[in-house]
Order: C-alpha cells, then structure tokens, then sequence
C-alpha cells in the first residue's frame, strides 16, 4: 500500500506540474473589448508604422519592386536553424490575407504572438519587439494595411522538423524571452532619444538582426545590438553601438543621412539586407531619423 500511495502521489505531481506548465504557457491574448475602445485608425500614422516597421521588406512578394510592395502577397521563405519559416499574406483580402480580421486578432497577433484561431505564432514574426509598439499605432497600422491592395496568394505552411513543429513549445519561449520592457534602460534621456528608443526597440524592430542569440534563439543578455549572424546568407550584420568598427564613428547626423540617403560618410552605399531596411527608412521624417540616430549614439557600447 505504501508503494502504491507513492506512487499515485508522484502521478498526481506530475498532472499537477504539467497543468501548471500549460497554465504558465498558454497562450496570453488580449480580451477584445481592450482593442475596440481605440480610436479611428489615422491613416497617415499608419502609413509612418508600415514604413517604420518595414512591413513590405518581408511581406511583398521576393524581388519585388516599385509599387508592387505594397502588395503584401507573403512568400518569402526564411531560412533557419529551426527550418523555414514562409512568411504570410498580410493583404486585405479576405480568405488569403487578413481581410477578414478585426483589429483584435491583428493586435494580439503583433503585441502578444497569438494568432487568430488562439495558437502561439513563431517569433520569426518579430512579435518580441513589437510588444513595445503603442496600442493606437498598432490600430493605425491596421486601417493602413487595409487600404493597400489585395493578393490572393497563399503563402506555403512553414517546414519545421520535431520538436520545431510543435507550437507548444513556443509558450516556453514566451516564458524565458518574451517581454514588452525596454531593451536597455536610458535615465534622463531626452524626448528625442526616448522617440528613437521606441523606434528602433519596438516597430523598427532593428534587434532583430543586430542582436546575437543564443542556441533557443532568444536574445544574449548585455548584447543589445552588437551584432549578430546575418539570416540571408554568409557573414554577420554588424554592431550598431557607439564605437563599434561600423559605425561607432559616425556622428549623429551622419547615420541620419544614411538612413535617409544609403550613403555612408565616405560615400559608400548601403547593401545586403539593409538595402530594404534604408528604403523605408527614407520614407520617416527627418526628426525620426535624427531620433534614431540619437538613441544609437545613448546606448551602451560594446
């Protein structure tokens, strides 16, 4: 008998400690009645969000150009250690984009990595920076996607081998890496950094490649920006902090003109992945390329 109740009780840990696990993972959306009570999208601002968050650098369709990016038809396959991730149609069409979606489902998406039928997304979809975005920028985006034209292209399945492919797993993720506080603390910082901090932590979502990671894939503590394997290819993308080899040099201004212009200070141009990342950067406004600039020159240095 004694074996027996130590045996039923070891049972009854296990149940209990896995229920806490699921409890402790499951996926965390926010109710509905808190997206709704926002205001009507501007237009405008979102049009500034798209840009900012460079939508179309992954959601258009690969190699295109001009006005086709804005046809957010998905499909570009991004290669991984944990396997390939395809990216989704984001258009406004109803059965093969988000058409269909309320403002809810697309938020929990953005700020909590909830899809629409209640399951973790992959945080390939960088939900882990856009966790810091404003709550009526995210609204703003929305309206704003919704005006661009539709694509009834539909985007392959992504091709994760196991354990990859079980997304379970991914509220473990959540729980070891996901946070919505600031990637570095910046006490006493001006207006116009804490602009750039938003930028470049949140919707810029520029840690994303400029962050090292570890085997999970989760961020290095202490490493925010020094650089990181470059995820198109061979090489690395390079270390953004004040004195780094790449542009720990340039003044303020200097990485402001490169944001705006893909010129460097001795008048190189822009290439790899970051092609993409200047172009929409080029579209902000000239106080939101300073602030960007403002903030890469307050953070730490590595």
């Amino acid at each position: 008998m004694g074996l027996r109740k130590s045996v039923a009780a070891l049972a009854a840990l296990v149940v209990v400690g896995a229920g806490g696990g699921l409890w402790l993972t499951a996926p965390a959306p926010l109710p509905s009645e808190y997206w709704e009570s926002l205001e009507a999208p501007d237009l405008e601002n979102g049009k500034t969000v798209f840009y900012a968050g460079g939508c179309a650098s992954c959601h258009s369709a690969p190699g295109a150009t001009g006005d086709a990016k804005l046809v957010l038809s998905g499909g570009l396959a991004i290669e991984s250690p944990f396997g390939t991730f395809h990216v989704p149609n984001i258009s406004p069409d109803v059965t093969a984009g988000i058409g269909g979606w309320t403002v809810s489902e697309f938020g929990n998406a953005m700020k909590r990595g909830v899809g629409r039928e209640g399951e973790h997304l992959y945080p390939s979809f960088p939900y882990a920076s856009y966790a810091r975005m404003k709550d009526q920028d995210i609204a703003d985006l929305f309206g704003f996607l919704k005006t661009l034209p539709a694509s009834t292209n539909v985007a392959p399945a992504h091709d994760l081998p196991f354990p990859f492919n079980i997304r379970l797993a991914v509220g473990g993720w959540k729980l070891l890496y996901f946070t919505d506080a600031p990637r570095v603390e910046l006490a006493g910082a001006s207006d116009q950094v804490l602009r750039g901090q938003y930028l470049v932590e949140g919707p810029g979502h520029c840690g994303e490649c400029h962050t090292p990671r570890d085997a999970l894939g989760g961020f290095k503590a202490g490493e925010w920006l020094a650089g990181g394997p470059n995820p198109d290819g061979p090489g690395t993308i390079p270390d953004i902090t004040p004195g780094s080899k790449s542009i720990g040099a340039w003044s303020a201004d200097e990485i402001a003109t490169y944001l705006e212009t893909g010129f460097t200070p001795d008048f190189d141009s822009v290439g790899g992945s970051m092609v993409s990342v200047q172009q929409n950067m080029a579209h902000l406004s000239s106080d939101d390329r300073a602030a960007i600039a403002a903030y890469l020159k307050a953070i730490p240095a590595k």
